[in-house]
């Protein structure tokens, strides 16, 4: 039996990517219903002239040490994006490894982040710049060989962009982690993002957020903030407190990716919501959940973070 049913007053806006790696190609029988409009890779002089308009705004209220280092730092993150689309190919082994025009505007939106107050010099700018770059591109690399190839990039836009003499070991001695957590007990409003050295005091402060965690959840988190601990933290940290921030964290079981998630929506004044697996959980129990989410988040206005993990995911598939 065909039912049908007739829509009015709808417009239907479709984005197709060429043919290739998954993406099947459009039949000309559906593309005659649509208007075609191409939208070509934006030319390297145009993506200068967009993000340098961006920062040029951003920084105006910056002194003039920093505000002078705007086309330094567009010229040096496009030379970075497009080193990195070229050099560092998807493989079966780096499936993930496909960089588009996306990691380069976090980028910059990384840098938007910073404060006139906490910024004052070009060294500063510098390593701020560095950071967003290791967390775009840099976080995403899987073995030793491609992380120093990154750090050997990062060393000679230093030199080539920004005239700072350094070597690869300014990235491989001492992680730069910049964060708005440092001041335990501040209000979140007021929270400055800002370059954190001290890894002793910052391993301090996770630990009394992880105390108070403790004190108000019923369930208890129990955590060492050892170095790469400390760093995950703050990567999640900073993910959440992006606009549209999401991130999909790899690893083999039991590494602390829920509890670092945890603790990082709880330092950033989030809740976090995870689903409930039961006999009987199937596709409309999964969406009730949803709903509730939705709710939370778009009618009581509350800040949320949905942690969704892969074994939730497969038993899902696995029940239907």
């Amino acid at each position: 039996m065909v039912v049908w049913i007739l829509t009015l007053d709808v417009t239907i806006v479709s984005a197709c990517a060429p043919p290739g790696g998954g993406r099947n190609p459009v039949t000309p029988r559906f593309i005659r219903h649509f208007s075609m409009l191409c939208l070509p890779m934006p030319s390297e002089h145009s993506l200068k002239h967009i993000f340098q308009a961006i920062l040029n705004g951003f920084l105006n209220d910056f002194p003039p040490a920093v505000k002078k280092t705007a086309s330094n730092i567009v010229e040096a993150a496009v030379e970075i994006y497009n080193r990195m689309s070229i050099d560092l190919l998807p493989t079966p082994a780096k499936s993930h490894y496909v960089f588009n025009l996306r990691d380069l505007s976090k980028c910059v939106q990384g840098i938007l982040q910073c404060d006139p107050g906490t910024v004052r010099e070009e060294i500063q700018i510098f390593r701020l710049f560095c950071h967003e770059c290791q967390r775009v591109f840099h976080d995403r690399l899987i073995n030793n060989e491609d992380k120093h190839y990154f750090c050997a990039i990062l060393t000679e836009m230093a030199n080539k962009h920004f005239g700072i003499a350094i070597g690869m070991e300014y990235f491989l001695t001492k992680p730069i982690i910049f964060g708005d957590f440092i001041k335990f007990g501040s209000d979140k409003s007021d929270r400055i993002y800002e370059d954190l050295t001290d890894m002793d005091k910052i391993a301090n402060v996770l630990q009394d957020y992880l105390d108070d965690y403790n004190l108000t959840h019923p369930k208890e988190v129990k955590l060492v903030f050892f170095q790469d601990a400390i760093e995950h933290v703050s990567r999640i940290a900073r993910m959440i407190r992006q606009e549209r921030g999401n991130a999909l964290l790899v690893g083999v079981g039991g590494t602390g990716k829920q509890s670092l998630t945890r603790l990082a929506a709880y330092i950033c004044g989030y809740r976090c919501f995870q689903i409930e697996l039961s006999r009987g959980y199937n596709y409309e129990t999964f969406h009730e959940d949803l709903r509730k989410l939705y709710k939370l988040a778009g009618v009581e206005d509350k800040n949320m973070v949905f942690l969704f993990t892969d074994t939730q995911v497969h038993v899902q598939i696995a029940k239907e």
